[in-house]
């Protein structure tokens, strides 16, 4: 069960006597527990079995090895004068791969380098 707080948080009698985890989305303050407890829902069923199309999807997501995920690119290669780098265009898994992990590396040093 999760208890969603409104305004202040959820009455400390509460907390002392009925809650076993408390777990934070963030640094942040919001309205209600509501968005968090979506949050927190959305993160956990997407792992069940069935939930996504391609289960093996979950695997490759940021911070399933401790780095954010690299860019994404879509189609078309080029889109109003910008374009998708060569190397994801070249067929080279091994490559792509390479260039993946290390968009992934500098990512996670530029925004999460803690």
């Amino acid at each position: 069960m999760i208890i969603c707080g409104h305004y202040k948080g959820i009455d400390q009698r509460i907390r002392d006597h009925y809650i076993t985890m408390e777990i934070s989305v963030g640094d942040y303050v919001l309205t209600g527990g509501e968005l968090a407890a979506v949050i927190i829902s959305d993160s956990i069923v997407r792992l069940l079995p069935g939930v996504l199309s391609d289960e093996t999807s979950a695997l490759t997501d940021s911070f399933q090895d401790n780095l954010l995920s690299p860019p994404v690119y879509t189609r078309p290669a080029e889109y109003k004068g910008m374009k998708v780098p060569e190397i994801l265009l070249s067929g080279n898994d091994k490559l792509v791969d390479d260039w993946n992990h290390d968009q992934a590396i500098e990512r996670t040093k530029k925004l999460s380098p803690e």
